[in-house]
């Protein structure tokens, strides 16, 4: 069954890197960060997701992460990373961010949520944590399904069950499983977005409402040109956009995130490279391959029309 309606989390979304200095959260360049991404055409931000480096941060560091990016924004919506693996604890937690975003920061319109970590728990078990924290939350949940991580796998029939409910409106797919991700796609209920960012162009080609995308920290007007040339069916034009950014992608996994990432934002002098124990910086042969294919990407080039198609486009909602 396909949605009547657009999907309440599309486009591209930048889930920021918490920049430090000297081991503490660097601010000054999380906010120039922020107001150098808003502008670009991209959906919103993700604050405290894993290449946020989220674990490694106290609970104050990352309100303080978010009400840094929601001064500097620009307006656009937010979605807050959160994890754990104790229901009540979690519980309180999402809670928390709940009235926060009705209190203080009126533009977080959802938080991103994974299974439980370590625990690995039944499907059942995993519709119940879900389904718990969606209660408890004002917020929509886009479900994060990133089994490698949680060493939890959501079935094709858990996320559609979670479908079900009201509040979880989304998914972020990291699953690596094309035929969930097409299942979930043609259902039509939560908005598919890619989270594994080398099948960005085949999620949103096959109907996936977008992306939550490390890499488009950098090029990121390549990112969305391409998410566009999508919408309107322009496959000519998304595919010139697309196939620059392959091999950088795939360089910046090449090494654990956000630390090729961050590395890049470093060369450009928008934040240091830093990372927190037990991450640790990315090799000097990384940094110059990677330096390397950063500038050999060509030039933008603007699209015949930046405006989609009435019968494809997805305009972000949230």
């Amino acid at each position: 069954m396909t949605s009547p309606t657009p999907p309440a989390f599309s486009g591209l979304w930048v889930p920021l890197v918490t920049p430090f200095r000297d081991q503490a959260v660097d601010h000054e360049a999380l906010a120039t960060l922020t107001r150098a991404l808003a502008p670009t055409g991209i959906a919103g931000f993700v604050v405290c997701g894993t290449t946020g480096e989220a674990p490694a941060l106290g609970e104050e560091e990352q309100l303080t992460c978010l009400d840094t990016v929601a001064r500097n924004a620009q307006g656009l919506p937010l979605v807050m990373g959160l994890s754990g693996y104790h229901l009540g604890d979690t519980r309180a937690w999402v809670e928390r961010l709940s009235a926060l975003g009705t209190a203080r920061v009126p533009s977080l319109r959802g938080l991103l949520v994974p299974a439980p970590h370590y625990v690995r728990p039944s499907q059942a078990g995993l519709r119940l944590w879900f389904e718990t924290l969606a209660d408890a939350s004002s917020l929509p949940l886009i479900v994060y399904d990133i089994p490698y991580r949680t060493g939890a796998v959501l079935a094709r029939e858990t996320l559609l069950a979670l479908a079900a409910h009201p509040n979880i409106r989304a998914v972020k797919d990291c699953g690596g499983d094309a035929g969930k991700t097409q299942a979930l796609i043609a259902d039509g209920r939560l908005a598919v977005l890619a989270g594994e960012d080398i099948q960005i162009f085949g999620n949103v080609a096959q109907g996936g409402a977008g992306a939550i995308a490390a890499s488009a920290h950098l090029h990121t007007e390549r990112f969305v040109a391409v998410l566009k040339a999508l919408a309107r069916a322009d496959l000519e034009a998304a595919r010139a956009q697309w196939q620059p950014l392959v091999p950088l992608i795939e360089l910046l996994f090449a090494e654990p995130n956000p630390g090729p990432v961050k590395a890049m934002l470093a060369r450009q002098g928008l934040i240091r490279a830093e990372v927190r124990a037990p991450m640790t910086g990315i090799s000097a042969a990384l940094q110059q391959r990677l330096g390397a294919l950063f500038d050999a990407v060509p030039a933008l080039q603007a699209a015949p029309s930046d405006q989609p198609a009435a019968t494809s486009a997805r305009t972000p909602e949230c």
